[in-house]
């Protein structure tokens, strides 16, 4: 066993360490991208504290992984990851017009977004223009679809996808007399 202080190879403090460096990242960014302090990740890198499973799981989701991986256990560390659909965690909307349900794990949310989307009749979805470069897949399973990006326009029926610029104001908005069921993907470049 480790002196206090000391970090042995496959411990927690050396594996945030090295996860930390081969992302390039300083303590502070670590800090803001798990919302762990500065101060309790500098700890925990040199041994001093024991952090709780909370904590240990917000440097995971910072890193894109989940406990297992990180504390690097094969044992632990589940290949599958699952998204419950009962699970109101992962509702992002849910109103009369529309309900938008994240189907991506949530660490997952800095590269690529996931979500069932579903729009009563006559419902639209605004959305303000994203960061520059961020593009959207819309495939529709069930309705029919209008699809408004800047000046272009699309209708979309069941089994159609569109492809579109969501760095500039956009709409989903259901034209049909049904409920709109589609499933949108969110990329960032």
């Amino acid at each position: 066993m480790a002196d206090e202080g000391q970090t042995e190879a496959g411990s927690l403090p050396s594996r945030v360490i090295e996860l930390r460096k081969k992302r390039g990242l300083t303590l502070e960014q670590l800090a803001a991208a798990s919302g762990v302090s500065r101060s309790m990740l500098s700890q925990i890198e040199r041994g001093k504290a024991n952090p709780t499973l909370a904590v240990t799981l917000r440097i995971a989701q910072a890193f894109g992984m989940n406990i297992g991986d990180l504390v690097d256990q094969p044992w632990t560390a589940s290949r599958i990851e699952v998204v419950r659909g009962d699970d109101a965690s992962q509702l992002f909307r849910d109103d009369r017009d529309c309900r938008i349900r994240t189907l991506s794990p949530l660490h997952m949310e800095k590269n690529v977004e996931f979500y069932e989307v579903r729009l009563a009749p006559g419902a639209r979805l605004l959305s303000a223009a994203h960061f520059e470069g961020t593009r959207e897949l819309l495939t529709v399973t069930q309705g029919q679809a209008r699809v408004v990006a800047g000046e272009n326009r699309c209708e979309l029926s069941p089994g159609d996808s569109a492809h579109y610029h969501a760095d500039l104001e956009h709409v989903i908005e259901n034209c049909g007399e049904t409920e709109l069921v589609s499933f949108l993907v969110v990329t960032y470049q």
